[in-house]
């Protein structure tokens, strides 16, 4: 009779996350040692819309004063700059307060998890709140193209980066949420595997939004199969956590 742990060896490991590091943190072959299950769970805060950046006036081609609101933590690395570091990897939102207010992009550049540099253009809709497809872990700045008519705040949503490449929902074997036992009937967003990546294209380890509200009290699990690009001695890094960050 045999026994196995399931546990995977290999070359297989990424940095620790660390907002305050100096620069990208270096990456390596994927992630672990660990078992072919593994288990994501976060409590994250009810989502803010101007935890980021309060309502402000754009009078032209500018970057918006950043705030550490509910939910954000101000910190500052060894290069001296200010990163605004989220409760958990998370996407991020924007809105003007003028209807007219369509064609301005605004550019969000921060980190994720493991502390690579990352990037995400979108493109301003009136006071319809835009959110990007990519999750941050914390923000360094936010430039806005040109001036707008109405007050401009950004801040977070409810959308969750997951930690590994998940490139199809058959790989997610469950999600919890909200203490329920049955199965989130949420909305999963499979990794983005366009290489190289750009500040237009979406998340390269994959999102899930639940499907309610977060609340700071809500639980979300999610336990996702890993693969043998992703674990043990056939890992990769583009495997186990996407492509490069753009």
């Amino acid at each position: 009779m045999h026994i196995s742990d399931q546990l995977r060896m290999g070359p297989v490991f990424l940095p620790n996350p660390n907002p305050a590091a100096s620069g990208s943190s270096p990456q390596e072959l994927g992630v672990g040692p660990l078992g072919r299950t593994l288990v994501y769970d976060i409590v994250p805060l009810t989502l803010q819309a101007a935890a980021l950046a309060a309502s402000q006036a754009v009078a032209g081609a500018k970057n918006l004063t950043l705030t550490a609101g509910t939910g954000v933590t101000a910190t500052v690395d060894a290069t001296g700059a200010t990163r605004y570091v989220l409760d958990v990897p998370r996407t991020l939102s924007v809105v003007s307060a003028g209807a007219g207010d369509t064609t301005q992009t605004v550019t969000f550049s921060g980190y994720d998890v493991y502390g690579q540099q990352m990037t995400q253009t979108v493109t301003l809709n009136g006071v319809t709140t835009v959110n990007t497809t990519k999750a941050f872990a914390s923000i360094t700045n936010i430039a806005i193209s040109a001036a707008t008519a109405g007050n401009v705040t950004a801040g977070y949503g409810d959308t969750f980066g997951l930690p590994v490449a998940v490139r199809d929902a058959g790989y997610i074997e469950s999600v919890k949420w909200a203490g329920a036992l049955a199965a989130d009937a949420g909305t999963f967003t499979a990794a983005v595997a366009t290489s190289p990546a750009t500040a237009l294209t979406g998340d390269v380890r994959g999102t899930y939004k639940p499907s309610s509200a977060s609340n700071g009290t809500n639980r979300l699990v999610v336990c996702v199969a890993m693969t043998d690009v992703q674990v043990g001695p056939f890992a990769t890094r583009v495997g186990a956590a996407g492509v490069t960050q753009a």
